[in-house]
């Protein structure tokens, strides 16, 4: 959608002032801890862009709170299954050889929207070290939930994805749908027996740049759309508006409990026993 369809369709210019109170209506609570999913675009034209929305939701959640976001870096990985799009086999080795080494600091995300990429530039947000599926957090249990990011198995117990589960946070989809739920992926390793592949990307260990090699699933979210809207036929979102969005917020651990259930129920994949 062009800028210019965003101006024809909102009614009014979004606020720091509006989004706020919107957020506040939509359930986010200071103190909250939460992970924000976020489409920009949905919200109707904001003045000030992205970077109002990052300090409307610091405004609602507080110091006290934790406002966290996937800060995904996915071209940070081995090229030889590039996908969207690939890349001539020829060309392999010299991306293993020269791609930058992954920087919590500068490594940028990939399509994980402008929200995202102004959130992890912010003052006091930490970012996790995992090369291509990191995650950043602001706020009171910030260095809890993105530190001893295990390298492999990146969205498991070892993961922020299960320290927002000991916390007892929230997921908020704001303006994007189940199928980028994160917390989904918690409940696949807990579902457990699923393939695991070989991957590789670009870190720094003892002061230099290496090729790393780890071991992670093989993850599937083409089936989280249809567990997100029996997550809710269940009664278990509160569905509201912020801008021009819809949004749905929920209790983490609520998400992953069910998806657990629901993937061994439905057995929708032969990954799952």
């Amino acid at each position: 959608m062009s800028e210019a369809d965003v101006i024809s369709n909102t009614p009014s210019p979004r606020t720091r002032k509006t989004l706020t109170q919107d957020l506040i209506n939509a359930g986010l609570t200071p103190g909250i801890t939460v992970i924000v999913h976020s489409s920009l675009s949905s919200l109707g034209w904001v003045c000030g862009g992205a970077v109002t929305v990052v300090q409307a939701l610091m405004d609602v959640v507080t110091s006290n709170g934790t406002l966290v976001m996937p800060t995904h870096s996915s071209d940070y990985s081995d090229p030889e299954p590039w996908q969207n799009p690939p890349v001539p086999a020829e060309w392999w080795q010299t991306i293993r050889d020269t791609m930058p080494a992954y920087d919590a600091r500068i490594t940028p995300t990939r399509n994980m929207g402008k929200i995202v990429e102004v959130f992890r530039t912010c003052d006091n947000v930490l970012r996790s070290s995992h090369p291509s599926f990191s995650f950043a957090a602001w706020g009171n249990h910030a260095e809890a939930i993105i530190k001893n990011h295990s390298l492999n198995y990146s969205m498991s117990e070892q993961s922020p994805l299960a320290r927002l589960y000991d916390l007892n946070g929230y997921v908020l989809l704001l303006g994007t749908g189940y199928g980028n739920c994160t917390m989904f992926h918690l409940a696949e390793y807990r579902v457990g027996d699923i393939k695991t592949l070989n991957y590789a990307a670009p870190m720094m260990e003892g002061g230099k740049r290496v090729w790393k090699t780890y071991l992670d699933i093989e993850s599937d979210n083409d089936c989280f759309i249809n567990m997100g809207e029996d997550f809710e036929q269940a009664g278990y979102v509160q569905v509201s508006q912020v801008g021009s969005a819809q949004t749905k917020l929920f209790s983490v651990r609520d998400a992953v409990d069910f998806g657990v259930n629901w993937l061994r129920e439905k057995e929708i994949n032969l990954k799952y026993k």
